[in-house]
C-alpha cells in the first residue's frame, strides 16, 4: 500500500464527504478508493469512519488520524516543492471569488497587470457579496475582509481594511458636521447590511466604542452606499480602499479623523495547501508584494 497516497484519500473523503467525490476528485475508481480506506485503517489498526449510505462521519480513531494525516501530506508536498525545478511559467484558469466594492477598486487593476505578467493565465472574477464555499463552488482564490476567518481554510493575510467615517459637502452644509462619535445617533447612518449595521464600532483616546446608528438606506455592498454618500443621503462608514480617491478630491469629506474606526485584515483563503498549482501560488505571492501592510490607498488620509 502506498501509505501518503492512502492518507490522501481519507482527507480527500472527509473534505468532500463521500467516496464518490473523492473518488472523481482524485481520478480514481469508487472500489480503489474503498480499498485504500480499508487499507489505512488495517495500518492505523482501528475503523475510521462510519459509513453509511447517506453520510460518512469520523470515529474517535478518525478524528485523531485526520490532522496527522494532513500534517504529513503537507510536509511530503513541502519537500516535493523544495526539490523541484520550476518548468513552465504559471497557466491556466484561476478562479476568484472578491466582494463587489474590493474587486472593482483594486482587484481588478491588479489581475490586469498580472496576466500581463503572465499572459498564458486567465482569471475568472467572481464578484459576490456574500462567502463562497470554496470546494462546492470551484473557487480557486478567495479575498476575504474579516476578523474572524473559518478555521479549516488557509489563508493568507494581503493587509489591513480600514474604514473612513465620511460624508459629503452637500450633507454637512444642511447637517452640522458630528464633533463626537456620539453624535452619529442624530445623522442618517446609510449602513452596509452584513458589516455594522446598527452599530458602529471605534477607538477614541484608546476605548473601544460602539456607537448605535441608523438611518433610511442601507446595501449588501460598499459601491452602492458610496454613490447615495456622494449624493448627499447621509453619513456612512465605508472601506479607505473604496473612498480615498473621493476625499482626496474633495468629493467626500472625513469626519473625526481622531476616532479611528475599527480595522478588518484582508486575506488570500484557499481550500488547502496539498498540490499547489503554480498559478495559485505565483497570485498569491504576486497579490502579497502588491498589498502591502500599510497600502497604497491610505496614503494621505
Amino acid at each position: 500500500m502506498d501509505r501518503l497516497i492512502a492518507m490522501r484519500v481519507f482527507v480527500t473523503v472527509v473534505d468532500l464527504g463521500s467516496q464518490s467525490a473523492a473518488a472523481d476528485h482524485l481520478d480514481l475508481s469508487r472500489p480503489v478508493v474503498s480499498r485504500y480506506l480499508a487499507e489505512l485503517e488495517e495500518w492505523v489498526g482501528a475503523r475510521l469512519m462510519h459509513r453509511t449510505t447517506r453520510k460518512l462521519s469520523l470515529t474517535a480513531a478518525g478524528n485523531e488520524t485526520l490532522p496527522r494525516c494532513r500534517q504529513l501530506l503537507e510536509l511530503a508536498d513541502d519537500l516535493q516543492a523544495a526539490v523541484s525545478v520550476p518548468d513552465a511559467a504559471p497557466r491556466g484558469l484561476l478562479r476568484i471569488s472578491v466582494s463587489t466594492s474590493f474587486g472593482q477598486a483594486q482587484l481588478a487593476s491588479a489581475v490586469t497587470e498580472y496576466v500581463r505578467r503572465y499572459p498564458q493565465v486567465k482569471i475568472d472574477l467572481q464578484m459576490l457579496d456574500r462567502t463562497v464555499n470554496l470546494v462546492d463552488e470551484g473557487i480557486d482564490l478567495a479575498i476575504r475582509t474579516s476578523n474572524d476567518l473559518d478555521p479549516s481554510l488557509i489563508a493568507r493575510k494581503l493587509t489591513v481594511c480600514r474604514s473612513v467615517l465620511c460624508a459629503s459637502p452637500a450633507y454637512l452644509h444642511e447637517h452640522p458636521a458630528p464633533q463626537q462619535v456620539d453624535d452619529l445617533r442624530q445623522h442618517n447612518c446609510l449602513s452596509h447590511a452584513y458589516y455594522g449595521k446598527s452599530l458602529w464600532h471605534f477607538k477614541v483616546q484608546g476605548e473601544a466604542v460602539s456607537i448605535p446608528v441608523q438611518g433610511n438606506i442601507s446595501a449588501n455592498e460598499a459601491s452602492t452606499l458610496l454613490s447615495a454618500t456622494l449624493a448627499g443621503a447621509g453619513i456612512s462608514l465605508l472601506p479607505s480602499y473604496l473612498v480615498g480617491c473621493a476625499v482626496r478630491r474633495g468629493e467626500l469629506v472625513q469626519l473625526l479623523p481622531e476616532s479611528e474606526p475599527l480595522a478588518l485584515n484582508i486575506y488570500a483563503v484557499y481550500a488547502s495547501r496539498k498540490h499547489m498549482p503554480a498559478t495559485l501560488r505565483s497570485m498569491l505571492d504576486f497579490l502579497s508584494e502588491r498589498f502591502t501592510e500599510v497600502p497604497s490607498w491610505d496614503k494621505d488620509l
